[in-house]
């Protein structure tokens, strides 16, 4: 279980007048500021996150 796979995930467009459950989602990942990175695990939970606010963030 050492070599789990992960995902970096960058916030690349701000959340600002974003329905308020995109806005939880960004920060349930980990994401803060506008370019702040955060590395994940692939889990298909965090994949669902990924594509629900797609349009905000970019996959590293």
């Amino acid at each position: 279980m050492a070599n789990q796979q992960t995902v970096k995930v960058q916030l690349v467009r701000s959340p600002i007048g974003c329905k308020e459950s995109h806005r939880a989602t960004v920060r349930g990942l980990g994401l803060r500021k506008l370019n702040s990175v955060s590395e994940l695990q692939d889990t298909p939970a965090v994949r669902g996150m990924i594509n629900k606010i797609a349009y905000l963030v970019k996959v590293l």
